[in-house]
């Protein structure tokens, strides 16, 4: 399938087409589609579209013109905790860095937020004690830790 909207993420050190095959065999259900190379006159660059789980993406290789910031993440809302921790652990594996909330940078510069789906159920409750409680805990986690999120709503009854 063929998308006219992509979310373009712009490399600078010659590593994408990398990025893009280890994202594709992270995340199920995902392909890179083509990638080439080039010279525009100013310098080789690369250009690799793929898809994760049916979201378009694209990378740019193109050198050292922009940096990726947390401004742009990738959201992972996973069906449940083992599948965050998999995701987490594969992530920050070999030079990335945790952050705050489920947000993480992975090894290439890419900024992800990997949480649990009752995450949201529970920091979107209607129940306003719950979803204070949920937010409260969370705010204190790096990876998410959904039991912890789940105890302390509990606690705040």
């Amino acid at each position: 399938m063929t998308h006219n909207i992509r979310t373009c993420l712009w490399f600078r050190d010659g590593r994408g087409p990398e990025a893009a095959k280890f994202y594709c065999d992270l995340i199920p259900g995902s392909r890179v589609e083509r990638s080439f190379t080039g010279d525009n006159g100013m310098g080789a660059f690369s250009v690799t579209d793929f898809t994760l789980a049916g979201t378009p993406y694209q990378i740019l290789d193109a050198g050292p013109h922009f940096l990726l910031t947390e401004a742009v993440s990738i959201s992972v809302e996973t069906d449940d905790q083992a599948e965050s921790d998999r995701l987490w652990f594969a992530l920050t594996t070999g030079g990335g860095e945790e952050s705050v909330c489920g947000w993480l940078k992975d090894k290439y510069g890419v900024s992800w937020q990997v949480f649990p789906k009752r995450l949201t159920e529970l920091t979107t409750s209607s129940d306003k004690k719950v979803s204070a409680a949920a937010m409260a805990a969370m705010m204190k986690q790096k990876k998410i830790d959904i039991a912890e999120i789940e105890a302390a709503v509990r606690a705040a009854g």
